[in-house]
């Protein structure tokens, strides 16, 4: 796979603000998406951040809109379209890093709402769209993608501030390009070019845009505040059933079923005592028995281990612990450590400072009791509170965390 670099990062201003967090059921999430936009407009974020995800016809979803707040879990039965939700919100993250629509989507008929039937040509499809919230103020992307009878990008539009900086469609089904226009401002106030169909046009724009006019300047930055907020996504789905046995040394980066945990503790342990010292007082409050430190310790064939230390009782290999302690330990690594930490598409050409690591966490509860829960949600929302973490996750209880400061409920 190849990865636009990002043009210009510059271009992304440090203004400073603080996010609103925002209570929302889906019945009313576009109202509340509304005011929590009136709310920040004053002072943007100088982090470009996802504020909101459209899925206007996906799966089960007809018409959905759902602000997403620094910590917002999505909670609901079985069916109800949770898990969905972080598709999308996965789907989007791929595409800004490069990824083909094939790759991304490999079963679209899959992706298009039931009971939709096909037109003349036998054609289905699906549409979903986000907003990124940042210093060049809330972007809008938005997606028509044809699943049937073959995949492609049928419609692209990329606004801000209700002007189209970029718009992509599909003119001749026999080409596998769309026409696509950006705004100039320039000489000519739009310009025109053919775009793959299989892949997203504004992951494209910072290798076609010369940033010569304010206008292009303008469509600069709006592509890369959509790109820098969704390439810093890291999904999270621990395998408690793979984390149990000792690992080879590698790179170091948490993969997303956290099957390599004992490899990056090792090397975290030395790198960050503070960071260190707050793991162990997480995992003291998510584990049975004492702990007094969480290790690796390297073993004769050249593997690693991950231990609690135990005190005076010695120590526990992380492989004996049950399926909610090593969730519950796995996720906590990942609100603590960050981008340079975890296996995910880093932004190297912007700032720390400027980018927002999202932690979409599918099943956050899965396997927790309410202690568990609750200390991880209490951790999630103080990691959040700092402004350089998001996270988006479902639930099955939500009762657990619904009471964790700055948390938003989705209920489905």
């Amino acid at each position: 796979m190849t990865v636009p670099s990002l043009a210009r990062p510059s271009v992304l201003s440090s203004a400073t603000s603080t996010s609103v967090p925002t209570s929302a059921a889906a019945g009313s999430a576009s109202a509340s998406g509304s005011a929590s936009a009136s709310a920040s407009a004053s002072v943007r974020p100088h982090r470009p951040e996802v504020t909101e995800l459209r899925l206007s016809a996906f799966g089960p979803h007809r018409g959905a809109v759902f602000p997403l707040a620094p910590l917002t879990f999505f909670a609901g039965p079985s069916g109800s379209g949770k898990t969905t939700v972080l598709r999308v919100y996965e789907a989007l993250a791929r595409l800004a890093a490069g990824d083909e629509l094939g790759e991304v989507f490999p079963e679209p008929a899959d992706c298009v709402p039931e009971r939709v039937a096909a037109d003349g040509q036998g054609r289905r499809g699906f549409r979903i769209g986000c907003t990124v919230d940042g210093p060049a103020g809330p972007v809008h992307l938005d997606l028509a993608v044809q699943a049937e009878p073959e995949l492609r990008i049928v419609s692209e539009r990329l606004t801000c501030e209700g002007q189209e900086l970029l718009t992509t469609v599909l003119c001749d089904p026999r080409q596998s390009t769309v026409q696509a226009a950006w705004y100039t401002a320039g000489a000519v106030l739009m310009t025109r070019a053919p775009l793959p169909d299989d892949r997203l046009g504004t992951a494209l724009l910072p290798l076609r845009v010369a940033g010569k006019t304010e206008g292009q300047l303008r469509v600069l930055a709006a592509a890369e505040q959509v790109l820098v907020a969704l390439r810093s996504a890291y999904v999270c789905d621990p395998q408690p059933q793979r984390m149990r046995a000792p690992v080879a040394l590698g790179e170091g980066l948490l993969r997303r079923g956290c099957d390599n945990l004992a490899a990056v503790l090792r090397r975290t342990g030395s790198e960050c005592a503070i960071r260190h010292t707050a793991l162990v007082a997480a995992a003291r409050e998510g584990c049975a028995g004492p702990v007094e430190d969480l290790t690796a310790q390297d073993l004769a064939d050249g593997s690693v281990r991950a231990v609690l230390g135990r005190g005076a009782r010695g120590a526990t290999p992380l492989g004996r612990l049950g399926e909610g302690e090593l969730r519950y330990l796995a996720f906590a690594v990942v609100l603590l450590t960050g981008p340079r930490v975890l296996d995910m598409e880093y932004v190297a050409e912007v700032p720390d400072a400027h980018q927002a690591l999202a932690v979409l966490a599918d099943g956050f509860d899965r396997g927790l009791d309410r202690r568990q829960a609750r200390a991880l949600g209490e951790l999630a929302g103080r990691m959040c509170g700092r402004g350089h973490i998001r996270l988006v996750g479902t639930v099955t209880d939500a009762s657990c965390v619904r009471e964790t400061a700055g948390v938003t409920v989705v209920d489905l």
